[in-house]
């Protein structure tokens, strides 16, 4: 059994090492491939992120109040809040405000998060125009927190973090898109050399002979330089 595990090993080392060629130049056309997507033509994406914190009424401030009850059930606001945020009556006033968006962009655009178990609400945009992204986000914040206090004029809505633009894009990936075509490059060509040796059954050697023939060999010809 050992012996059989050693020399499959051992075949599988040759096939590598008979076609490292055209592994490595697969392996490499790859990354540099995913290295020219990534640096040259993939444009950057960047994320404006927001946040806005739901409180408690104006009359239950006035009484210092902030039970467990109390918290509880701004936790449970905090999704109606965000269907708010994420409803198209909101998009229409932002798409009439800025004059240079379609309402269901906005809606395609805009992702809300309640952040579990906090009276918090994050908003967020993704576009390759950071300054046309923190713009049209400090439009949603400013129109969300009118909606919002029409709907429920009692409670407080405020601010947390403020659109800002980001010094870095998320996307694309580079170093790691380049990593992942490096890897594929590798996984594929090292297929592709197993699969042509399996499929190549012309006898090369004497070990071939015994191999699939399993005949004795009587005696080897040398090369003639």
């Amino acid at each position: 059994m050992n012996e059989e595990v050693t020399l499959d090993l051992q075949e599988i080392l040759n096939v590598l090492k008979k076609k490292k060629k055209m592994i490595l130049i697969t392996t490499l056309l790859f990354g540099i491939i995913s290295a020219a997507l990534s640096f040259f033509i993939i444009p950057p994406i960047y994320e404006i992120k927001a946040s806005v914190v739901i409180g408690k009424t104006l009359d239950e401030k006035n009484e210092n109040k902030n039970d467990y009850n109390d918290v509880m059930m701004y936790q449970k606001l905090v999704k109606t809040y965000a269907k708010i945020a994420s409803s198209r009556t909101l998009a229409e006033n932002v798409a009439a405000k800025t004059g240079e968006l379609k309402p269901e962009d906005l809606q395609e655009e805009l992702e809300v998060t309640p952040q579990q178990d906090t009276q918090i609400l994050d908003l967020k945009i993704e576009h390759k125009d950071a300054a046309y992204a923190q713009k049209i986000l400090t439009i949603v914040c400013d129109e969300f927190i009118a909606e919002s206090k029409k709907i429920y004029p009692n409670n407080t809505i405020e601010l947390l973090d403020k659109p800002v633009i980001p010094e870095k894009p998320i996307k694309p990936r580079k170093l790691l898109n380049i990593a992942i075509a490096l890897f594929m490059g590798l996984l594929l060509s090292a297929g592709r050399a197993f699969i042509q040796e399996y499929m190549d059954k012309t006898i090369k050697t004497e070990n071939d002979i015994d191999k699939y023939l399993e005949l004795p060999v009587i005696a080897v010809i040398p090369k003639i330089k």
